[in-house]
């Protein structure tokens, strides 16, 4: 069994930046398609960003450009670089995975990803 913790949640004003961090422990990220979904408060859980096994990146329209998901093969590691974040990035972000290295293209729902961490809150004031 996967197991997923998310650090790096916090509140920042609009226009800053945030890092978050998904540890992964009892699988090798190298063989996983990884990524971060988002929910906000009265709205759908949606997918972020996500990343293959080899390195590959796709992003939901509304973060190109913004956010960068990256992860750290020596330390198992995902992350999210969030930057110019705005007052309708506020969200709870979830870190997913699914045990297969290669990702579906874009959009991504919930059922393609079996396994989640218990999320990360992001708040972003104007």
């Amino acid at each position: 069994q996967v197991r997923l913790v998310e650090s790096g949640g916090d509140s920042v004003q609009a226009g800053g930046s945030l890092r978050l961090s998904c540890a992964v422990s009892e699988y090798i990220i190298t063989k996983l398609c990884m990524g971060w979904f988002r929910q906000a408060p009265g709205k759908e859980r949606e997918g972020v960003a996500v990343i293959d096994a080899g390195g590959s990146t796709n992003y939901e329209n509304s973060v190109k450009g913004r956010f960068t998901i990256s992860k750290d093969n020596a330390d198992n590691t995902l992350f999210l670089q969030m930057d110019n974040l705005k007052p309708e990035d506020t969200a709870m972000y979830y870190c997913v995975t699914v045990l297969q290295p290669y990702c579906k293209l874009y959009p991504w729902h919930r059922s393609d990803f079996p396994f989640w961490g218990q999320g990360t809150q992001v708040t972003v004031s104007s």
